[in-house]
């Protein structure tokens, strides 16, 4: 599985920690929703297609926490 994009509401500590990936693997697209950082708890979206899985990935990212895109080394 290959990671591409990965957003953080940048705050730090366990309770108000947020993170949202996009990855691929062959074919299909998944969208990763985690809080509590690294030990936290996700929740899994599986897609046929980028757009439908950027479409979650726009929706998880709407409200008043200031995302930002972190950059994804190969």
């Amino acid at each position: 599985m290959e990671q591409r994009k990965h957003w953080w509401n940048g705050k730090w500590g366990r309770i108000a920690r947020k993170d949202v990936y996009l990855r691929t693997s062959g074919d299909q697209w998944y969208v990763e929703q985690r809080a509590g950082g690294a030990d936290g708890v996700s929740h899994f979206f599986e897609y046929d297609s980028e757009e439908a899985a950027l479409n979650t990935v726009r929706a998880l990212l709407v409200g008043t926490d200031e995302w930002r895109e972190l950059s994804v080394r190969p």
